[in-house]
């Protein structure tokens, strides 16, 4: 088999490299389904789609590691029970769980096929040599993880010898659950390993061991970094929520075993720290962390030079538009239907009655046959405050949109698109994501090497590439067809530019509808504060008057952000449960 994989090297360069991968990864699995394709982020499996960083495809230095990235999902899908531990409610567990993971089912995929182990080690090579380029703006809290990760790879310090002093007693200190974690022989055991690893790290922390004081020597002037180890240390794993497969609840073994490590990696803290720091040190180490300034709630960008806004309105391609029309119509018509049976509803059952003229009110025909005086038998039928809305469509274009799930967001976008024009109702389709932009680094570059404090600010590298696909103003829908994944999604920044748009236009309701597939996400930013920044920005437009709704497909991340959010399971529903829910607001009282 290692022959094999060294034959198929150089698939990048075929005419239909990820036709050519899937057939590999077909064999290395043993499963037909399996396929291939190409997009943004890290790799990931999609159900029976393998997800390979297009980077990779895209740089033949790099056909090596495309492989190792190939290999590792490879053994993910045959000798995993999850596909995936590093969810972003996992946080560092998750994160460390998944790299105690891999480590073990790469090494049973190596025994039966030898070539996975050297894939492996470029793949790992190309990682540290993404994490070395974005070493300086990593929190020290990433910083520790990514040591311990190295750590339980066995691999060489690299990057980390420039904090080795800051980060090597904390790495003492969880010698024996490490150890624990290089023996795992399950995903179970994986799980429970990185719990334990986290608790050794927080059990340290805890009592107050400043371990770079211990480790350091006073001319390395190590004070201030000091400070913000022991504060990673302390926040490391506080917010994570990760569950063994199968679910929340474990036999008695199991958490026993917990109990175990746990108890392990304390010992292990304390063995490792040595007596407890005296009163004047641990005064000091908490005034320290104290100091140590708080993360922003928002995501501030460096700068907003270099975004973008590209109005598509009317620009695609007429046949492709009348096709996805005529698509849509076919998939929806009994949906517009319903939702204008809704609406007629809706108006015939508003009447101002008790009227000098206008139409005759039967109701009142026997009260003017038997008084002589009644003057008022009309009623006056009144303007349907339904149609006095304007709705606005977000659509998240991050690349783990691609495939299906944007074709059914573009088919879904066309749908409502083409019933609100027809119903009389003033609409926007909008689409954002953001990207790396040369400039932009290059701005990056000066101003650190100027010394600026860039530390109020998460977003330095990428621009912002926002998309209208159809204007409030236009009744031309041929820009939804133009509908393509982008890169990354910076939600919160997205959010507030679109509800700005809305709130400039004059109606008496404001709906906003935002399709999401997950947490926001840059390749430049803190994850936590690009979170923190989507709860206020939710918060700001709520406050607004503007009526928000999130809708996860086959993603649940939006119930995190938006208090009206609805989840899809199956990406077929998507169009369904978009109507249902448009149907719901414009059917129901303005909130």
């Amino acid at each position: 088999m290692s022959s094999l994989q060294d034959n198929t090297q150089s698939l990048t360069a075929s005419a239909d490299p990820a036709g050519a991968l899937g057939r590999l990864a077909r064999v290395l699995t043993g499963d037909s389904r399996v396929s291939v394709i190409f997009g943004a982020g890290e790799p990931r499996m999609e159900g029976e789609r393998f997800v390979l960083p297009a980077r990779l495809a895209s740089e033949g230095a790099n056909e090596a590691a495309l492989h190792g990235a190939l290999d590792l999902l490879a053994a993910r899908h045959r000798y995993s029970e999850e596909a995936r531990l590093d969810t972003p409610q996992a946080g560092v567990t998750g994160r460390i769980a998944q790299a105690i993971e891999d480590r073990r089912v790469l090494a049973q995929l190596a025994r039966t096929f030898p070539g996975a182990q050297r894939y492996a080690t470029s793949w790992r090579a190309q990682c540290a040599d993404a994490v070395a380029r974005r070493w300086s703006k990593l929190a020290w809290r990433e910083r520790l993880a990514w040591a311990i990760e190295r750590t339980l790879w066995d691999e060489a310090p690299g990057v980390l010898e420039r904090d080795a002093a800051a980060l090597a007693a904390a790495l003492r200190a969880i010698d024996a659950p490490l150890d624990a974690a290089r023996a795992s022989q399950s995903t179970r055991a994986s799980v429970r390993a990185a719990a334990a690893i986290v608790a050794g790290v927080r059990s340290l922390a805890s009592r107050g061991a400043n371990n770079m004081m211990q480790t350091a020597a006073p001319s390395e002037g190590l004070d201030d970094e000091s400070a913000r180890l022991a504060q990673a240390m302390d926040e490391f794993g506080e917010d994570d929520e990760i569950e063994p497969p199968g679910g929340a609840a474990q036999p008695d073994d199991a958490r026993q075993g917990d109990d175990g490590a746990s108890a392990r990696a304390s010992a292990a803290s304390d063995s490792a720290s040595g007596a407890a720091l005296s009163e004047a040190d641990a005064i000091h180490a908490a005034t320290n962390r104290s100091a140590t300034p708080e993360r922003p709630r928002l995501s501030i960008p460096l700068t907003t030079a270099y975004d973008v806004v590209t109005d598509l309105t009317g620009r695609g391609d007429a046949a492709a538009w009348r096709k996805l029309r005529a698509l849509a119509r076919a998939e929806t018509g009994a949906l517009k239907a319903q939702l204008e049976r809704v609406l007629k509803a809706d108006e015939l059952t508003h009447w101002k009655r008790e009227q000098e003229r206008g139409e005759i009110d039967r109701a009142a025909l026997a009260r003017l046959a038997a008084s002589r005086g009644y003057r008022t038998p009309f009623r006056v039928a009144r303007h349907a405050s339904g149609r006095d809305t304007v709705v606005m469509l977000l659509l998240d274009l991050s690349g783990s949109m691609a495939g299906r799930k944007i074709e059914l967001a573009r088919l879904c976008a066309a749908a409502l698109a083409d019933a609100l024009t027809q119903l009389a109702f003033d609409s926007e389709v909008l689409g954002y994501s953001s990207i790396e932009a040369p400039e932009m680094r290059a701005r990056y570059e000066r101003e650190r090497a100027a010394g600026a404090d860039l530390r109020a600010y998460n977003r330095f590298v990428e621009r912002l590439d926002l998309r209208v696909f159809k204007r409030f103003d236009s009744r031309d829908l041929s820009g939804l067809a133009a509908i393509e994944c982008g890169h990354e999604n910076p939600d919160g920044e997205a959010l507030a530019w679109a509800a700005t748009r809305l709130a400039q236009r004059k109606a008496r309701r404001r709906l906003l509808f935002v399709l999401s597939d997950g947490y926001p996400s840059t390749s430049d930013g803190d994850p936590a504060v690009l979170r923190s920044d989507l709860l206020a920005r939710v918060q700001a437009v709520r406050e607004q008057g503007i009526e928000l709704v999130g809708i996860g497909i086959l993603d649940d991340a939006v119930e995190a952000f938006y208090p009206d959010a609805v989840v899809v399971r199956k990406v077929h529903e998507l169009p369904a449960t978009a109507f249902a829910t448009l149907s719901r607001l414009l059917a129901g009282r303005p909130h």
